[in-house]
């Protein structure tokens, strides 16, 4: 199996319990004398079930991260920390952003006048920068996904 592979059953056993967790809940109370749309118990065996697939999948997955080369001396595993980073840094940059062009109305002249610290422009030039870094990366974690064998 490949790691792309892997990653999209993780991502279906991820939706998988989400749903398991909706039938639970509705489940989990009837009215007195009645009987529930399905038994927890079972649900609750199926969502055992579901969860050690989940977690032999990441498993293998995490093992497979931190052991396939990426590139000059990275792992994917560090090549995914620096994608997450980015993301971060680019959220960062957005909320920044956005409180400095967030406009401050004044109804009367006496109240203070406030003015942005920063250039939006040049936030905007960072925020771009930061996405073309964050496709360039995905878009190459996510072709040797396609190459790499599952652990």
């Amino acid at each position: 199996m490949k790691l792309a592979e892997a990653l999209i059953l993780r991502a279906d056993l991820l939706k998988r319990i989400a749903q398991l967790r909706e039938r639970l809940i509705r489940s989990a109370q009837t009215p007195e004398g009645e009987r529930p749309p399905e038994d927890p118990q079972e649900l609750l065996a199926e969502g055992s079930q579901l969860l050690a697939q989940y977690t032999e999948i990441v498993s293998r997955i995490n093992r497979t991260n931190s052991s396939t080369p990426f590139q000059q001396g990275l792992t994917v595993t560090d090549a995914l920390a620096v994608r997450d980073t980015l993301t971060l840094e680019r959220g960062l940059v957005e909320s920044l952003m956005t409180a400095a062009a967030n406009p401050t109305h004044r109804y009367q002249r006496t109240e203070i006048k406030y003015v942005s610290t920063v250039s939006i422009a040049d936030l905007q030039k960072r925020k771009d920068d930061l996405s073309r870094r964050y496709r360039e990366l995905d878009s190459e974690i996510q072709a040797l996904n396609w190459n790499v064998e599952l652990l």
